[in-house]
Parts: structure tokens; C-alpha cells; sequence
């Protein structure tokens, strides 16, 4: 009987989730003439108003922790830890100013889905070095507009049941390049909420969003000293906060 209802409560879910896309896509459309950074910034706050409809609907509360103040009037570059596919749902209400999260290209041929994603992330396509270079230049274009980026630094799901899995320097590199600090987000409910091995399993409930003290990049910084100090800043975070996810 409780398989049966978490299946029909999935369903429910998933219909929700398509019918607000309708609204989206079809707006989407309209202000995709607005061009890649005006454009590209609507079309990002109406995935936030879509975002803050179907986690009403479907009864998953969403609490903001923020650890220390942030400049609202800055660009980030914002990095968080990925351990379940209602992450990417989460970080369009985590973040509410405009934002381009960094993608896998792959998803940008979903039919409907995929015109918002190509316009709304920039896209990263890892078949080879001139490609993700690419991604990189647009990574900084994007920040030199004032808007900010988020990347998930462990690039796959952290399945290790450890705090993180490795990050890749990538987003510590533009961050030396660009001059532009560094942000950590703690996404700390979303595996209790629809785990990564049980696709179906989604659930009501609580999820955690805590924003982390900003990491500034000094003078004397590497990609390398960068990355492994913003490690351990989520990491002692995250272990403090003692998620289910996490071995104890």
C-alpha cells in the first residue's frame, strides 16, 4: 500500500510538472526574441515562478539557511554539492536573480524541455578539449554581463556516501581568470526527497538550501588551492549538518 501511494504520488507529480511546462515553453518562446542575456534572464525567472509553483503543489517546503549575508548586487559564481536529480529543479529557487547554470549538452535535444535548457544554462559538451573550452569562454562572457554561474564541482552525483566526491577545477579556474568569488550552496535534503538509485521515490517534505560565507580569490591563489579550499569549507559544512546521505 505505501509503494501504491508514493507511485500515484510520483504521478501526480510528474502531471504537475509537465502542464506548468505548457505555460513556460509557450512563454519561453515569446521572450527568447529578447535575445541570449535579456532573453536568456527572462526566460530564467520564469523557470523560478514555475519552480516555486510545483514545489507548492507538491508539498515540498523549501528553507533558505544562509550562513552569512551576500551582495545582492554582485555575480557570483555559485558551486554546490549534487546528490539527486531534484537539485537542478531546486537551484532556480535557490538562486532568484539571473543565473546561468552550467549544463550537459545532451539535454538540450529533449523536445520542449531542451528550447528552455539551451536558453537557460550554457551548455558544456565534454567530447573534447576545444568544445569544453568553449563552454569555458562562455562561462566568462556570461559573468562579464554581471550574471552569475553555478556549477556542480563533483560534475556527476556523489554516490560515495562521503560528504563529496572530487571536484573538477574548472569553475575555480574562472574564478582566478574572471576575479569573481566564489559562492558554496548546500543542497541537503533532495537525496531524502528523490534519491539518485530510485527514480520513482519521490516525496513531500523538507528541503534544506544553505548558502555558505563567499570564498574570495586572493593573489596568491591556484586552481588547486582555490578548489581545496572551498572543499573543505562544504565539507565541514555538510558534516556538521549530518544529512541521511552521509556515513556516520
Amino acid at each position: 500500500m505505501k509503494r501504491l501511494i508514493q507511485l500515484l504520488y510520483f504521478l501526480y507529480a510528474a502531471l504537475w510538472f509537465m502542464v506548468l511546462l505548457i505555460p513556460v515553453f509557450i512563454s519561453s518562446v515569446i521572450v527568447s526574441f529578447g535575445g541570449a542575456i535579456r532573453g536568456g534572464n527572462l526566460i530564467y525567472n520564469i523557470c523560478t515562478a514555475w519552480a516555486d509553483a510545483w514545489f507548492f503543489l507538491v508539498g515540498i517546503r523549501v528553507r533558505y539557511v544562509h550562513e552569512t549575508p551576500k551582495d545582492e548586487s554582485r555575480s557570483y559564481i555559485y558551486v554546490a554539492n549534487h546528490i539527486a536529480y531534484l537539485d537542478a529543479a531546486l537551484l532556480v529557487k535557490a538562486v532568484r536573480k539571473p543565473l546561468r547554470p552550467l549544463g550537459k549538452s545532451e539535454l538540450g535535444s529533449i523536445p520542449v524541455f531542451g528550447f528552455i535548457y539551451r536558453r537557460a544554462v550554457v551548455m558544456v559538451d565534454r567530447s573534447s578539449a576545444k568544445k569544453r573550452a568553449e563552454s569555458i569562454d562562455r562561462m566568462k562572457a556570461v559573468l562579464r554581463k554581471g550574471i552569475s554561474i553555478l556549477v556542480f564541482p563533483e560534475g556527476t552525483f556523489n554516490e560515495t556516501h562521503e560528504p563529496l566526491k572530487s571536484f573538477y577545477d574548472g569553475a575555480f579556474r574562472i574564478a582566478l581568470e574572471t576575479g569573481t568569488p566564489i559562492k558554496p550552496m548546500l543542497f541537503l535534503d533532495t537525496y531524502e526527497r528523490m534519491p539518485y538509485d530510485r527514480k520513482l521515490s519521490l516525496n513531500p517534505g523538507r528541503c534544506r538550501i544553505v548558502f555558505l560565507e563567499e570564498v574570495p580569490v586572493q593573489d596568491e591563489d591556484t586552481a588547486a588551492s582555490l578548489r581545496d579550499r572551498v572543499y573543505a569549507q562544504m565539507e565541514a559544512a555538510i558534516l556538521r549538518y549530518q544529512p541521511s546521505w552521509v556515513n556516520k
